[in-house]
């Protein structure tokens, strides 16, 4: 039997509780909604309650996004999706662990959105090679990068190298006009937009002109030492075993590596294994190597990008 419990929260600054509570006290209604908890607000202070855990989940949301307004000035709903995902996590919500495991840029501060992404970063923070793996939008591709950018900023590593397999779902680069670099850009404009969202463009520019930033097909990356870098490979999932060994033994002093992929979305011909998926298997006992495994939960983008995600991997 459920085991009914109250909460009464009181707060300092009104202009912020008024942007927690937000418009027509839209994101309260969503945690209600969420949670199946019930929300009031009077004067500077809001009440709860509702069954156990879900109201103490709720408590949790609701002090989590109020400390979030010392840093941002406006909530948005994903934001209080996010809120949610992480009071109903294992993950602790302290201001001095979300800030330990959040990554700076120049542009902006990057925190995790759910206990995996807080998991990834700190693989990230602790292992010089990292997997990350699991469906597309939970921000492991992203994530890579801002922990790039944030190292290159702080002077730990010379450059960002990134880069991807040339296989491409229904289309190949051969059949692409223009020569190699106009091939190749669209396709690796993913990585370009998680850059610029993270470096003011200026600095974006120059850091690719004197190749602090490099962008390139693995192909480029065979005979080379990568040092004093750290190097993402994206779509690995599109890697062929021999690519994958290649890849991986390029590791060079003072670097560290991501792996980024999703098994789900092989797009190699038929009977070709997958680089990664033969990687995850011979790796899986070296404990220097950080595995991070995401779920269509952890997926950040609309909500309903999860339910798809869901219901592909239900008919697999």
């Amino acid at each position: 039997m459920e085991t009914p419990s109250s909460h009464l929260l009181t707060f300092d600054d009104n202009p912020r509780l008024l942007e927690l509570v937000g418009p027509e006290d839209e994101h309260i209604r969503l945690i209600e909604k969420k949670l199946g908890v019930d929300i009031s607000l009077r004067g500077n202070q809001i009440s709860i309650s509702g069954p156990e855990p879900e109201a103490t989940f709720a408590k949790t949301a609701v002090s989590y996004l109020y400390s979030q307004l010392f840093r941002i000035k406006e909530l948005k709903l994903g934001d209080v999706e996010t809120a949610l995902r992480l009071a109903t996590s294992t993950m602790e919500l302290g201001e001095e662990e979300d800030l330990r495991v959040s990554i700076s840029t120049k542009k902006r501060r990057v925190f995790p959105k759910s206990a995996t992404q807080a998991s990834y970063i700190e693989q990230m923070q602790e292992h010089e090679l990292v997997f990350g793996v699991g469906p597309a939008g939970t921000g492991k591709t992203y994530l890579a990068v801002a922990m790039g950018v944030s190292l290159l900023l702080l002077g730990k590593v010379e450059r960002i190298i990134l880069t991807r397999p040339a296989v491409e779902a229904g289309e190949k680069l051969g059949f692409l006009p223009g020569d190699m670099k106009e091939k190749v850009d669209p396709y690796l404009r993913p990585l370009y937009d998680a850059l610029t969202d993270l470096l003011p463009g200026d600095q974006f520019v120059k850091r690719l002109s004197t190749n602090e930033i490099e962008i390139a097909p693995l192909a480029f990356m065979r005979g080379r030492t990568l040092s004093n870098a750290f190097v993402i490979l994206d779509e690995a999932q599109n890697t062929t075993p021999m690519q994958m060994k290649m890849f991986l033994t390029r590791l060079g002093p003072n670097s560290r590596m991501v792996v980024t992929g999703d098994l789900t979305q092989i797009d190699l011909p038929h009977g070709v294994k997958s680089g990664l998926k033969d990687a995850l298997h011979v790796l899986s006992n070296v404990k220097e190597i950080g595995f991070t495994y995401f779920k269509d939960t952890d997926v950040i983008r609309h909500p309903l990008v999860a339910r798809i995600v869901h219901a592909y991997q239900a008919q697999s």
